[in-house]
């Protein structure tokens, strides 16, 4: 017997009907805190008006053409993303696992567009995750998500995360670019520290190689800038995002210099659905709430205060929980007992967090959320902890 619903998820025994800013309301009509927001997705949480609005104005007029035509939605949305970052140009696709492919690809391409096709290898960190194509899976290596795949595609050389002798012995003539998260996120919140990221730019420039940013999850704003990068003062030549620029909506794109993306020309990409009208009148729209000092000036406040009562928080049930870390709204709490443990006892005290890596909870709320509902998680945690602590 088998589930219509292909069972690929582990999911928790709860459906939402209904969501409402930083809370979801299950068909029981319960309330449920949600500090997850569909995995760093609902930056500006669920059903924001202007979200709404956006989507509804453009569904009313025009759904899809495909990319046979001009998408005015999506030069507009592409116009704002080149002001706004170190890019040139950029491709839309629909999820970050494509637009990560789209990065592969171009970095490929444009070292054989310079006649140097044995350049081809990329240099991947184990720990990380860059989506569930066969071409990602096989650029993160762990077995977890490889097993029973094979064969997997050749290519990518994975390098202990944080293993500077490691990474320059892979270096070679064949290596077409590195690719990194500034942070992990599917890893355990693991954060490159900034001198990491300003010395793999060095090293790129020296061999002449390419840097790839895998800023699906922690971009965005989600850190209190744009871009995670951005705190190093470093730019990559190709950036995968997604995610958080669709707010909810179905988003992804693959930014790039025009040094690295000339060799992209007519007919050597290709996205059905990437940036259709839909999709791109709300990516427009989540940019003009996010991009404003205003805004990051909120999310590092709130990132602060946060960050400070999970600290107490640890401290106080030292039996659950270990350590934090992260970045700005992106934050983990590494766990003593099991971390499926805690997020399950969350369910009781109506809190959603998400599993991570490294035996992590992730904490990835809308950036949006007050502080009273970050306070209202740390109470909620810590009623998690309790009732955890008691049946030790």
């Amino acid at each position: 017997m088998i589930t219509s619903v292909m069972p690929t998820y582990a999911r928790a025994p709860l459906s939402f009907i209904k969501g409402e800013g930083s809370w979801l309301i299950d068909e029981n009509s319960q309330k449920y805190l949600d500090m997850g927001a569909g995995i760093a997705v609902n930056i500006l949480g669920h059903a924001h008006p202007d979200l709404v609005k956006a989507l509804h104005n453009q569904a009313e007029n025009l759904w899809h053409t495909s990319n046979l035509y001009n998408v005015p939605n999506q030069k507009k949305l592409a116009d704002v993303l080149v002001s706004e970052t170190f890019a040139d140009t950029v491709f839309f696709t629909n999820s970050g696992t494509e637009s990560m492919e789209c990065a592969i690809k171009m970095a490929r391409k444009f070292h054989f567009e310079k006649g140097m096709p044995e350049r081809n290898k990329i240099i991947t960190f184990e720990g990380s995750f860059h989506g569930r194509s066969i071409g990602m899976i096989s650029a993160a290596g762990s077995e977890k998500l490889t097993k029973g795949f094979g064969p997997l595609l050749p290519g990518f050389v994975q390098i202990p995360f944080g293993d500077h002798d490691a990474l320059m012995s892979a270096i070679d003539e064949t290596v077409a670019a590195i690719l990194i998260e500034p942070i992990q996120g599917e890893g355990g919140i693991l954060p490159v520290p900034d001198q990491c990221l300003k010395g793999l730019r060095d090293c790129c420039d020296q061999k002449g190689i390419l840097l790839i940013f895998d800023e699906i999850q922690c971009g965005m704003g989600r850190t209190g800038k744009l871009f995670a990068h951005e705190w190093a003062g470093v730019e990559p030549d190709i950036m995968a995002i997604a995610k958080g620029i669709g707010g909810g909506f179905p988003l992804g794109a693959c930014l790039a210099t025009l040094e690295a993306a000339e060799c992209m020309t007519a007919g050597t990409h290709g996205s059905t659905y990437g940036g259709n009208p839909l999709a791109t009148a709300v990516g427009l729209e989540v940019m003009k709430r996010v991009n404003t000092t205003e805004f990051l000036k909120n999310v590092n406040y709130l990132a602060i205060n946060f960050r400070q009562s999970l600290e107490a928080l640890v401290a106080n049930h030292p039996k659950i929980f270990k350590s934090v870390r992260g970045s700005g709204l992106m934050l983990g709490i590494e766990c003593v007992i099991p971390n499926i443990d805690v997020v399950n006892a969350g369910y009781d005290c109506k809190i959603l967090t998400v599993p991570g890596g490294a035996n992590v909870i992730r904490l990835l709320p809308a950036l949006n959320i007050s502080l009273n509902e970050l306070k209202e998680a740390t109470t909620r945690l810590s009623a998690s902890a309790s009732k955890l602590e008691a049946s030790l």
